[in-house]
C-alpha cells in the first residue's frame, strides 16, 4: 500500500515492484487545484517535467518522475454524488480501496474493479486499468467528466462525448495534464456470488466462449506447463455483507497461502529456476475450490503480498483459444522457467485513441515473474508472441514497445499527439520515457 511518509523521505523514488527507480529533484503534495496550478507554472518556468506518481503501482516507467514528482495523496475523497444521474465525482488522488465504502453509503458501487485496489482513481483511468467481464469496459470507460490542470497551467473541465478530446482523455497516461477531479458512472449497490473451481485447460478452452457470456465475470489462472487451470466466476446479486468472522477466516487463509506457501515456493524457484515447472504443477494440484458472497468491493480485490514483475497484453477475443494453445505448447517444452500463473481476463471493446482494445472485445493475458528472478528472457518471448497476435500492452505494465510499434498498433496516435501538444505545448508532462514511446 502507498505510503506518503516513505514517498517524502529522501530523493529516491521507486514503484511497488522495485524495478523502476528515479531521483526527482523536487517532490510536491498539493492540497488544492490552486497549488497544482502553481507547481505546473513552476515547471514551465524552470523547463522541468512533472509526473503524477499515483500509488506507484505501474510496472512500466509511465509514472516515473524525471524532475518533479507530484502526489495527489492530499486530494482524496468523494466530492459529490448525483443519485439521479448515477454519477459520482471524486478527487483524483482517491485510492480505489477508499471508493467502495464511500459509494456504499449512498447505495451505489463501481461498475467493475480489477483485483488490485491500491491504485489512485487518476492512475487507474489514465492507464486503462480493467477488471474482467466481456460486457464491461475498463475504469476509463466509466468516466463521464475529466477535470485537469493542463501544461499551460489552466484548469479544464470536459464532459465525455464523441469529440477528439474525449477520445484523447479516455486513456491519456497523464500526458495532457494533472487530473484533479473525475466524475464516473456508478450503479446501484450490489454483491457478488463468487465460485472458484479447478478444471483442465482442454475443458476450459472448449467452453470458454460460452462461459464468458453466461457469467458477469470470468477469470482464469493458467499454471505454466500444467493441464490444470483455476476458474473464478462471479455474478451479481442483491446486497449482502460478509460476516466479520468469514472475512477473518478468509484473510487468514489468504495470508497463509500468499505469504507462506507461495512465497516459499517462489523463493525456491529463485534459488533454483529449474524447479519452476514442478512448482507450477504443485501449485495447480493444490488449487482450492471456494465459494463466497459479499459486497462487490469486498470480493473483487485480492491481496498481492508476493512481489513480481508483470507484462500484460490485450488481443482480439476470437484469438484467445489459439493463443493459449500456443502458450501451453511452449511451456510444455520446459524452456521457460516460470512458476507464476498467467492471469486471463476479458473486456468489452471501447473507444479511446490509446485504448488497448481499439473498440474490439478483448482478452487480456497477464504474465508474471517473481521479483528477483530474471524476467527478461520470459518477457522477450511474450513480446515476440504478442506481435503475432497484434497484442497491445497495458500501458502500466512492462513491455518492449517502441515508437514504431505504437504507431503501427494505434492508428489514431497522431491525432492523440496533436491534441496533447495543444494542452501541453511546453512538454511539461512529456518525459524522456514517453518521448521514446511515442516519438522515438
Amino acid at each position: 500500500m502507498f505510503s506518503i511518509e516513505k514517498w517524502k523521505s529522501g530523493g529516491k523514488w521507486t514503484n511497488w515492484a522495485g524495478n523502476i527507480i528515479s531521483y526527482p529533484s523536487e517532490m510536491y503534495v498539493p492540497r488544492s487545484i490552486e497549488e497544482v496550478i502553481s507547481v505546473v507554472q513552476h515547471a514551465r518556468e524552470t523547463k522541468k517535467t512533472i509526473r503524477v506518481t499515483g500509488a506507484a503501482h505501474s510496472f512500466s516507467a509511465v509514472a516515473m518522475p524525471e524532475h518533479i514528482a507530484l502526489s495527489l495523496h492530499n486530494m482524496r475523497g468523494l466530492i459529490s454524488m448525483d443519485a439521479e444521474k448515477q454519477e459520482a465525482t471524486f478527487w483524483a488522488g482517491t485510492y480505489l480501496y477508499e471508493i467502495g465504502p464511500q459509494l456504499a453509503k449512498y447505495g451505489f458501487a463501481l461498475i467493475n474493479m480489477g483485483d488490485i485496489q491500491e491504485q489512485t482513481i487518476a492512475g487507474a483511468v489514465s492507464t486503462g486499468t480493467h477488471g474482467t467481464g466481456v460486457t464491461l469496459g475498463s475504469l476509463s470507460s466509466a468516466v463521464t467528466r475529466w477535470c485537469f490542470v493542463d501544461g499551460n497551467g489552466l484548469y479544464n473541465e470536459h464532459t465525455r462525448g464523441t469529440d477528439e478530446l474525449s477520445e484523447t482523455l479516455h486513456v491519456s497516461l497523464g500526458m495532457l495534464g494533472v487530473l484533479v477531479k473525475v466524475t464516473i458512472k456508478v450503479i446501484a449497490l450490489y454483491s457478488l456470488h463468487y465460485i472458484g473451481t479447478r478444471d483442465t485447460l482442454t475443458n476450459g478452452l472448449a467452453t470458454f466462449a460460452q462461459d464468458i457470456r453466461q457469467h458477469r465475470h470470468v477469470e482464469w489462472f493458467y499454471f505454466p506447463g500444467s493441464e490444470t487451470i483455476q476458474i473464478k466466476r462471479m455474478n451479481a446479486m442483491a446486497p449482502m455483507y460478509q460476516s466479520q468472522w468469514s472475512k477473518y477466516v478468509e484473510n487468514i487463509k489468504l495470508q497463509i497461502v500468499e505469504n507462506g506457501a507461495f512465497f516459499a515456493m517462489s523463493e525456491l524457484c529463485k534459488w533454483q529456476p529449474s524447479f519452476s515447472g514442478a512448482i507450477s504443477k504443485l501449485a495447480a494440484a493444490n488449487v482450492v475450490e471456494a465459494e463466497k458472497m459479499g459486497i462487490s468491493y469486498e470480493i473483487f480485490p485480492s491481496p498481492r503480498s508476493v512481489k513480481f514483475q508483470e507484462s500484460e497484453y490485450a488481443i482480439a477475443l476470437p484469438q484467445f483459444e489459439a493463443c493459449m494453445e500456443e502458450i501451453h505448447a511452449t511451456f510444455k517444452k520446459g524452456h521457460l522457467h516460470v512458476h507464476f500463473p498467467l492471469e486471463c481476463r476479458t473486456t468489452a471493446g471501447e473507444a479511446g485513441y490509446l485504448s488497448p482494445t481499439q473498440g474490439k472485445e478483448s482478452a487480456f493475458i497477464a504474465f508474471h515473474m517473481y521479483k528477483g528472478m530474471a524476467e527478461e528472457p520470459y518477457f522477450t518471448w511474450v513480446h515476440t508472441l504478442m506481435q503475432k497476435y497484434q497484442g497491445r500492452p497495458h500501458w502500466g505494465k512492462q513491455s518492449h514497445l517502441t515508437a514504431s510499434h505504437v504507431h503501427a498498433l494505434y492508428p489514431h496516435v497522431e491525432k492523440f499527439l496533436a491534441i496533447r501538444a495543444q494542452y501541453d505545448p511546453d512538454n511539461v508532462f512529456f518525459t524522456h520515457y514517453l518521448k521514446q514511446l511515442f516519438i522515438g
